[in-house]
């Protein structure tokens, strides 16, 4: 049994559908949407990932993203530098044009609330090669 699996069917708001950006993860993960008022210029949702669930490297163009981690365990990590291990109560902040990726560790569930403004641009998946020595 995977660590934190408690946390699949959501900690503070549910863990939503299939995640519709599938293609930009490897694994499975879902998304519940949490604001859907279009006069706000920002998306947040809630983001529930599988043991092993990553996405890919990506960029937000002109905004930024705020994780707040509400349960399970995950990685976060920049270009450049050491992924960051993550766990209930842990926040980031991705500015403007930082290349980077998050996800859940190997064995674990792992949920964020994500803040995010601006566009992203999807890159490469996180190689197994690098994922598998964290």
């Amino acid at each position: 049994m995977a660590k934190h699996e408690e946390v699949k069917n959501g900690v503070i708001f549910p863990a939503g559908e299939k995640n519709p950006f599938s293609q930009f993860f490897v694994g499975q993960s879902y998304l519940k949407g949490l604001v859907a008022d279009p006069k706000v210029n920002v998306g947040v949702g809630n983001v529930t990932f599988e043991p092993g669930c990553r996405n890919n490297w990506h960029i937000h163009h002109d905004g930024f993203q705020i994780l707040l981690v509400t349960g399970g365990e995950g990685w976060y990590q920049e270009e450049g530098k050491p992924a960051q291990f993550l766990k209930a109560g842990d926040v980031i902040v991705t500015h403007d044009g930082v290349k980077h990726w998050h996800g859940a560790t190997k064995d674990s569930w792992f949920v964020h609330i994500a803040i995010t403004a601006g566009k992203p641009e999807w890159l490469e998946p996180v190689d197994d090669e690098t994922y598998s020595k964290l």
